[in-house]
């Protein structure tokens, strides 16, 4: 997994694998899911920061404990 935001253009890019992307699907106009013939690949967002969605935080009840 590889998280990345460009803070000139404002892009939260989240790579979940390195397969191909078979298939892109907009959700709104700035978030954009990039699909592999497994599942999702990647998202890129745009405006993640002026959106709100930077930095990101996580709670410690939101963590799952590994088995």
């Amino acid at each position: 997994m590889e998280i990345n935001h460009d803070e000139t253009e404002d892009v939260l890019f989240i790579r979940f694998s390195n397969d191909k992307i078979i298939r892109d699907i907009s959700y709104g106009w700035n978030v954009n899911v990039g699909f592999t013939a497994k599942g999702i690949g990647q998202i890129t967002v745009l405006d993640a920061d002026a959106a709100g969605l930077l930095p990101l935080h996580v709670k410690p009840y939101q963590m799952v404990k590994a088995a």
